[in-house]
């Protein structure tokens, strides 16, 4: 039977011979500064010590093979002592939900959440304004898309650059800088368009240049700051200020236009995104261990459980500032990332640009009301991706493996909005037609479990230049599909017939993803670390 020994202060080792182990200290003692009570064991050479002050539990035995000690720290008292050097691991337990929401970590998030509302906001009050502005211009539709696609033509050139610059410079840095550019070319906006033509196609390029960073810096932040097991839900809480800011757009651009004319919300948002950089700049930092306002315990919680994947010390400095483009585009799950990430962006923007006129034109509604009803899926979106994101975060807790989380996520998030396009080319009404673009907007958020959080996984230092280069195939696919969709109408005379092609799209590359993806990290640097 064990008989407990009490000990006061400290326990002092200083008999034990180390001189086989190089490892262990050779100075005359260590010292364990808690008060301790001493319980032997039944196993030979080996006791426990047990902290009646913190409930903290080593078990200790010396070993005569290597003759020297090793210490493991745990909560529960099963890891052992095995000989060489002191060391200590703490397993940390998952914060409760009120912890979560009231961390550092979701502060960071919700900026983030913040800063894609205002980006998504800026980009689509164009989608409300074309119409005036095509019938004063005397615009044809075709070209009305090309207008729209401007934002495109920037929005190609600075992902890769961009992801790359976020890799070495850091998430704070770049968000800063690409949201106070892409809030000036918003507030200049009524400017261009009073001056000419190019100067408005101009400065809707540079909208999307800036705008082009967001997305990669974003993913930086959450794989800084966020554990695995809770990146799901940090990208749906970021992502739903994405889908917001299109339903925010969509329904105070009408309002705003009707109080202030067509440039209204423009000057309204481009002075709000200057707003948020101030904040940023003063509230938040590059990593954890940057922040003075961060609890020990939130600290602690992040490295323990997020170092494994992502070192937040130092990353900036390890990152080439030239990637391994070669190599990143040498392996098929970086291959299931792009054509996941163009489908992704063929739906989005063909559904963000088209569906207020769709209403407007096919079902006989008003802007305003063809606003509201393009913007109520993508506030479902917002709802749904988070729930979606903790729904995967649960999966991967209770042993799912990443990969098949993953497929099921994006799996769900592409065939589910094929099949919903699909009801909607039979709808009768724009009721029914705005539930059936409910419906496939809300589980087209469970593709940002997919393939937005695998981004960080499979390469997390490269995790910005991958969006980069995902977010450029993704450009190109929603130029060809909003300056397609307008000329197909034209040609067709029916926004039937592009939607079912964009179901069909987006069934074969949730195929492709289930195929090729993986939630493994991959080693793309000619070194294996």
């Amino acid at each position: 039977m064990n008989s407990p020994l009490m000990f006061g202060k400290s326990i002092r080792f200083s008999s034990l011979p180390t001189s086989q182990n190089p490892k262990f200290p050779t100075h005359d003692s260590s010292k364990i500064l808690f008060p301790f009570r001493l319980i032997e064991s039944t196993k030979q050479n080996s006791f426990r010590i047990v902290s009646s002050a913190t409930s903290l539990r080593l078990r200790l035995r010396y070993d005569s093979v290597e003759r020297g000690l090793r210490a493991r720290v745990s909560s529960d008292g099963r890891d052992s002592f095995t000989g060489g050097e002191l060391q200590e691991e703490k397993e940390l337990q998952a914060p409760s939900f009120v912890e979560f929401i009231t961390s550092e970590r979701v502060k960071v998030v919700a900026m983030l959440a913040l800063a894609l509302a205002l980006c998504n906001a800026d980009r689509v009050v164009m989608s409300v304004a074309i119409v005036p502005l095509s019938l004063s211009h005397g615009w044809s539709r075709s070209f009305g898309g090309v207008v729209q696609s401007s934002f495109l033509w920037g929005y190609l050139i600075s992902p890769i650059a961009g992801g790359a610059l976020v890799d070495y410079y850091g998430g704070k840095v770049v968000m800063a800088w690409g949201v106070a550019l892409w809030s000036l070319a918003t507030f200049l906006t009524p400017w261009a368009a009073e001056t000419s033509i190019w100067a408005l196609l101009t400065m809707r390029a540079l909208l999307g240049v800036a705008e082009g960073v967001a997305l990669p810096c974003m993913n930086n932040m959450v794989a800084r700051w966020f554990p695995q097991t809770e990146r799901s839900r940090a990208v749906g809480i970021a992502m739903a200020g994405f889908q917001l800011g299109s339903a925010i757009g969509l329904t105070l651009a009408p309002i705003l236009m009707s109080q202030g004319g067509i440039f209204g919300p423009f000057v309204i948002f481009g002075l709000s995104g200057f707003l948020w950089v101030l904040v940023w700049i003063s509230a938040t930092s590059s990593t954890p261990n940057q922040n003075p306002q961060i609890s020990k315990s939130e600290l602690d919680y992040i490295l323990n459980n997020g170092q494994k994947s992502f070192r937040v010390e130092n990353q900036a400095k390890r990152t080439k500032v030239i990637p391994p483009f070669r190599r990143l585009l040498s392996k098929p799950p970086t291959w299931s990332l792009i054509v996941a990430n163009a489908m992704h962006s063929w739906g989005f923007f063909v559904i963000l640009s088209w569906m207020p006129i769709y209403f407007n034109t096919i079902h006989r509604v008003d802007l305003t009301q063809a606003a509201w009803f393009s913007a109520v899926p993508w506030s479902m979106m917002a709802i749904v991706g988070y729930f979606g994101g903790a729904w995967s975060d649960i999966l991967i807790q209770r042993g799912l493996s990443v990969t098949m989380t993953r497929k099921i996520m994006q799996s769900i998030g592409f065939v589910g909005p094929g099949i919903a396009l699909i009801g909607l080319t039979a709808a009768k009404s724009p009721l029914i037609a705005s539930a059936w673009l409910t419906l496939a907007v809300g589980l087209k958020s469970f593709s940002h479990s997919g393939f937005l959080v695998n981004l960080q996984e499979i390469a997390p230092q490269y995790a910005g230049v991958l969006h980069g280069l995902s977010n450029t195939a993704g450009t190109f696919a929603a130029i060809v599909g909003t300056i397609g969709a307008g000329f197909f109408v034209e040609l067709v005379g029916s926004f039937q017939g592009f939607l079912l092609l964009t179901s069909f799209l987006y069934i074969l590359s949730a195929l492709f993803f289930d195929i090729f993806a993986t939630g493994e990290r991959i080693n793309f640097d000619r070194t294996v670390p």
